[in-house]
């Protein structure tokens, strides 16, 4: 990428303090992690994660500060640095896009249906079909949700403590990094959805846009995935391995 320069990076410290007034040391440790937190995030194929990044660089460095500045000196670039969750990834400036030649097949586009079911998921999660057929008011097909699964957007998240314990579904990750989203609170609201016309304006008065569960966290009423639920999921083969 490009080359990183002390005079944008090295300025003071998280205390105020001059490159001149701190330990030369310091300096040089920040100066390597800043190099290698880059080298990394480039080299990845998808978004690299804060933990991956603090185990390879020297020991003490703040890593959210020094991805932050990375973040700042590659804003203004061809390239930007985007935080997806905790994660990282290079991504090309969202003005550009229009400049990126694009030789390879295009992705086919979401049915109707899968654009309402992963709407609901974003805006619902933790939410289960069921609940999913009650607020579009019609049958969610397999289908449907193996397509959004297939894209790599939507997960199984755990098991609804209610009976017939139904699975709970949610967005991944790769979710966020598609749509350019750092978390779910990114999620337009209402009056984004109204201007961009997603939203007509004839909308009942107690209409809202709901808050997602953020984090992956379990909420209160849900269990974790069993070995025995992937299995029973078609997601492992009985003794526990991966069905291709």
């Amino acid at each position: 990428m490009g080359e990183i320069r002390d005079k944008d990076f090295f300025l003071e410290s998280d205390d105020g303090e001059s490159p001149e007034e701190r330990d030369p040391a310091a300096v040089r440790a920040e100066r390597e992690a800043l190099r290698i937190a880059e080298a990394l995030v480039f080299a990845s194929a998808g978004p690299v994660s804060e933990n991956f990044i603090a185990d390879r660089v020297p020991r003490g460095i703040d890593v959210g500060a020094i991805m932050r500045r990375l973040k700042e000196d590659y804003a203004p670039r061809g390239v930007n640095l985007v935080q997806v969750d905790d994660h990282w990834a290079f991504r090309t400036a969202a003005d550009l896009s229009f400049a990126i030649r694009k030789d390879e097949a295009e992705v086919k586009k979401l049915s109707r249906a899968a654009l309402e079911v992963l709407a609901i998921i974003a805006y619902h999660q933790p939410v289960t079909r069921a609940e999913i057929e009650d607020i579009r008011g019609v049958q969610t097909s397999k289908g449907t949700l193996d397509v959004l699964m297939e894209a790599g957007w939507v997960r199984f998240r755990g098991r609804r403590r209610t009976p017939g314990r139904p699975v709970t579904l949610g967005t991944t990750r790769d979710f966020l990094d598609h749509f350019g989203l750092e978390e779910l609170r990114d999620l337009p609201g209402l009056e984004e959805l109204k201007g961009a016309g997603l939203l007509s304006g004839r909308i009942p008065a107690n209409f809202n846009i709901p808050l997602p569960l953020m984090g992956d966290d379990l909420a209160e009423d849900e269990d974790p995935i069993t070995q025995l639920d992937l299995e029973e999921l078609g997601l492992l083969t009985p003794g526990g391995e991966a069905d291709e």
